[in-house]
């Protein structure tokens, strides 16, 4: 169950490790700034941003990750690349952690790129994302590849295909025009899109199929499943729901994430100590089926637990 035959690739951006057999590394929780209705804005995007509500968000996420043994990553999203400069130059002020850079479209996705390889910035930065319903998917994987872009997100689904199968031809799509367009990436890794909450159990199938497969790092946004389900709000109020939430992205974590997207960074306080304890859950797991302990030293089961390590370590 928790062991691969294929080599399994280990990614490394920014100094963050992921990926790899199972259990292996801490899952990568990379949230949200600047998206559409961040509190940061206050409803007034094009009059700027409240720095000290920014900085706050990024400093907590960092203590978090610090205390968990949680790697974090910042999705910075934006609309055009001035926004996307402004932004980016400011979250690398505030903190060292890696960071990808998200739009709909493709003009901002390329500014923002082509600064960031301006600023030295591409080592710690991965484009988010390739994705199967861009029409001229060759040109973006030229322009990106010239930029000198070294880390990059796939997103893979089939329309006419929503089980787990639909996200491997959908990945292998974007891998045949990575290598029709002649470009190479250092590290290339899968989202496999949410459709809603249960459907994340889907994401994690495919995630499990691509590393069997191909052995590259697979992950997903739960957060978009969770998020949609208004519903829950309405029954239980919003610890309910941040309940709910928080079980998906541990469930998730667990079954096949290298990396979790999971929303607005606000949200860290909840997500990162779930993801600790599912990690953990896992690294036992692990344990039991295969007698190893996680390769990274800072792994939530070290940190958090590490009376039950030396339990653990006696019983090998």
């Amino acid at each position: 169950m928790f062991r691969f035959e294929t080599a399994q690739k280990v990614c490394e951006i920014g100094g963050v490790k992921f990926g790899g057999q199972p259990g292996a590394y801490p899952t990568v929780v990379c949230s949200s700034i600047f998206q559409k209705g961040d509190r940061v804005f206050e409803g007034k995007r094009k009059e700027g941003f409240d720095e000290k509500r920014a900085e706050k968000l990024l400093k907590t996420q960092d203590k978090l990750a610090a205390e968990t043994g949680i790697p974090g990553m910042a999705d910075i999203v934006a609309n055009t690349g001035k926004e996307f400069e402004r932004f980016i130059d400011f979250v690398t002020s505030m903190t060292d952690m890696p960071f990808c850079i998200d739009a709909w479209v493709l003009k901002p996705k390329l500014e923002a790129a082509a600064y960031c390889a301006e600023k030295g910035l591409l080592d710690r930065m991965f484009y988010n994302s390739l994705t199967v319903w861009e029409k001229d998917i060759e040109t973006e994987i030229r322009e990106i590849s010239k930029i000198g872009v070294k880390h990059v997100l796939l997103v893979a689904f089939d329309q006419e295909d929503q089980m787990p199968s639909g996200r491997i031809t959908g990945t292998q799509r974007l891998l045949d025009a990575i290598e029709k367009a002649g470009a190479e990436f250092d590290s290339i890794f899968v989202d496999t899109s949410v459709m809603n909450g249960p459907a994340t159990a889907l994401c994690g199938i495919a995630n499990r199929m691509i590393k069997e497969k191909w052995g590259i790092p697979a992950a997903s946004a739960p957060s978009n499943g969770s998020y949609m389900w208004t519903q829950a709000r309405d029954l239980w109020g919003f610890k309910g729901w941040a309940a709910a939430d928080a079980a998906l992205e541990a469930l998730s974590s667990f079954m096949y994430h290298d990396m979790i997207f999971s929303g607005p960074m606000a949200g860290a306080c909840r997500i990162f100590p779930a993801i600790a304890m599912a990690d953990a859950f896992l690294a036992t797991s692990v344990f039991s089926e295969t007698g190893e302990l996680p390769k990274d030293s800072n792994h939530p089961l070290y940190k958090l637990f590490p009376e039950f390590v030396d339990q653990l370590k006696s019983i090998s």
